[in-house]
């Protein structure tokens, strides 16, 4: 059940319109069909279910195909007649793209070119993209403003970096309007703890429920712009919808406020009621970044973006369901 009520914040602007959401089963992916659903858009959901399951998006209604995006018939079958292209179908791990740099660029830099190329065959309106604040690295200075020069610190951000510039290249070179969305530390239900490389809010709760200390590569003093999925969909149906070209650009989503690893496993510790339970660290790993904090100073003069829920508001749910599941 969402937090928010997507038809008071977007009225009929996606009534009968037909979309497609690559990576839909997954995650952020899942979330975003059923806002779509819920404003009475048709909704094809494009996924090859490495990282979400149909369970996710079984409730909302929407047609699923299984299948890649690195399979162009398949994908421009999917693209047929849609109006928007909401692309979130990604590989995401740092740690594993460090690990596997070859196929982190096959999905992330090719699927996404062929992502384009299909939407350009279905003339499209708009392809919003999920792009990731990984793109700043550990350049100096906070908060992250979208005019600093990209520093990628791991095959996956750059990678997800070499989309974005597709996307502003397809704007400026075809009639197809895009837009970059650089995620921050996104979290919340649905989230896959059960994994490696899971994020760290996701690792976090697994640990806690399973009676077990949180680990921290690190010390823990680094900061997060930790961003809850609703206002990460909440960009992607304002982007959509945005009555002005969006010529490519990329655009900062997050809460803009930072919490370091410390504090946040201190405040999910007792929300679980597991306060006896310390963090333990280990050793910093390659290619993680130490502080980042976002400015929207650019998402809300460009898209009217403000965040909905911040980090607190949006742990009670994740929490809630992170019990839920893992009984």
């Amino acid at each position: 059940m969402p937090q928010t009520n997507w038809a008071a914040l977007h009225g009929k602007a996606f009534a009968g319109a037909r979309a497609l959401v690559t990576g839909g089963a997954g995650f952020i992916g899942s979330h975003l069909v059923e806002a779509l659903t819920i404003l009475g858009a048709q909704v094809v959901v494009l996924d090859d279910l490495s990282g979400g399951t149909e369970e996710n998006i079984r409730p909302f209604g929407a047609q699923f195909v299984r299948g890649s995006i690195l399979d162009n018939k398949v994908l421009d079958g999917a693209a047929r007649g849609c109006k928007y292209i909401f692309h979130l179908a990604a590989l995401g791990s740092v740690p594993q793209s460090v690990e596997q740099p070859r196929k982190y660029h096959d999905a992330n830099a090719t699927g996404t070119l062929n992502v384009l190329e299909a939407a350009r065959a279905a003339g499209a309106a708009r392809v919003m993209y999920s792009a990731s604040s990984s793109a700043y690295g550990d350049a100096p200075g906070l908060p992250k403003v979208e005019t600093m020069p990209p520093a990628p610190c791991s095959p996956y951000a750059a990678t997800k970096l070499a989309g974005e510039a597709l996307l502003a290249c397809y704007s400026a070179s075809y009639k197809l309007d895009t837009v970059s969305l650089r995620y921050f530390n996104s979290f919340g239900p649905r989230q896959n703890a059960n994994s490696a490389y899971a994020a760290v809010i996701a690792a976090f709760a697994k640990a806690l429920l399973g009676g077990q200390a949180p680990m921290i590569f690190g010390d823990g003093l680094q900061s997060r712009d930790f961003t809850f999925v609703e206002n990460a969909v909440h960009a992607n149906l304002l982007g959509a919808r945005n009555a002005a070209p969006l010529a490519g650009e990329a655009i900062n989503v997050a809460c803009g406020k930072a919490v370091n690893l410390l504090e946040l496993a201190a405040a999910m510790a007792g929300g679980l009621g597991r306060a006896d339970l310390k963090p333990k660290f280990g050793p910093e790993r390659a290619g993680d970044v130490k502080h980042s904090l976002a400015d929207l100073t650019k998402a809300r003069k460009m898209l009217g973006y403000e965040p909905l829920i911040d980090l607190e508001t949006g742990l009670k749910p994740t929490l809630a369901w992170y019990r839920e599941t893992m009984k």
